[in-house]
């Protein structure tokens, strides 16, 4: 049985062929500080060219691939990176974050009454007044999302006050009464504009809302009760002094008319995001009751 081992099979090389190894309980003497551990091999033999696979003796360990072959590089490190410390990329809370720092948003479109306004601050009722005369569309997209309870009420009553004087036979019978008759009539009539404005401006914005638009009601409701004043304010001025039957009053009345039509149309289309035919549908009804109250009651 010489030249055998049992269970490692046939070995046929010579002694010097053969690895030299340790004498069996002494342990071999590890390579220097910092240097890789390399194999021996035996003189005149080298190892096996990259990328050939080695054929190892009966009863050794078979491995696959080279192991000798380099592993790939590690990426280079960049110290500026998003997530290095001193050069992290904030993001709020209610922000996602890739994973290289990154940060992204869902996407909102804006709505009216949802938030502050998107064009500037709140106008003062100076450049609120003027504003719907001069540039009105730049002022209700301004306005759209703030309230102007304050000059709606007092410009509708003014107008409400004055109002009465714009009939003839109102005219007559308020300067024919005493005057404690008289300043009761006269408030209970501006008071009664203000109502009939709350109203009407609410049916335009319900149908606004119908229609598709999502406009906040305040800024809807009190813009529309100054556009009705401040428009029927020139054929009230001219009715005033030449009465309500006069043909330059009816034809001012008509122009003001249209002129309500084209306001109402621009505040209800900024303010509810609405395309103009349905903007104007919906100041269909409000423009109906002021032509058949003010203007027809006169004409």
């Amino acid at each position: 049985m010489a030249g055998f081992r049992i269970g490692r099979g046939r070995d046929n090389r010579t002694p010097q062929q053969r690895p030299q190894r340790a004498p069996y309980g002494a342990a071999a003497a590890p390579p220097p500080y910092g240097q890789p551990q390399q194999q021996q091999w035996p003189q005149g033999q080298q190892p096996y060219p990259h990328g050939q696979q080695q054929q190892q003796p009966y009863g050794e360990p078979e491995y696959f691939g080279d192991p000798y072959a380099q592993a790939p590089a590690a990426p280079a490190h960049d110290p500026y990176a998003a997530n290095n410390p001193g050069h992290t990329r904030a993001f709020s809370i209610h922000d996602e974050a890739y994973d290289d720092g990154s940060a992204y948003q869902d996407g909102a479109t804006y709505q009216a009454g949802a938030g502050p306004a998107p064009s500037g601050p709140r106008l003062h009722w100076k450049q609120l007044l003027s504003g719907i005369v001069m540039r009105p569309g730049p002022t209700f997209w301004q306005m759209r999302d703030h309230a102007v309870w304050g000059p709606a009420l007092v410009v509708t009553f003014l107008y409400g006050l004055l109002a009465l004087f714009g009939f003839d036979q109102a005219r007559e019978e308020a300067i024919n009464a005493t005057l404690s008759t008289a300043i009761p009539y006269v408030l209970v009539t501006g008071v009664m504009f203000v109502v009939g404005g709350l109203i009407l401006g609410a049916v335009t914005h319900t149908l606004a809302r119908q229609l598709g638009g999502d406009g906040a009601w305040q800024p809807t409701v009190g813009l529309s009760m100054i556009i009705m004043a401040m428009t029927d304010a020139p054929r009230l001025l001219f009715a005033l002094f030449l009465g309500g039957e006069n043909t330059l009053v009816q034809i001012v009345g008509w122009l003001s008319w249209l002129a309500a039509g084209a306001l109402f149309t621009s505040m209800v289309s900024k303010s509810h995001d609405l395309h103009w035919p349905k903007a104007l549908g919906a100041s269909a009804i409000q423009l109906v009751a002021l032509l058949s109250l003010l203007k027809l009651g006169t004409i």
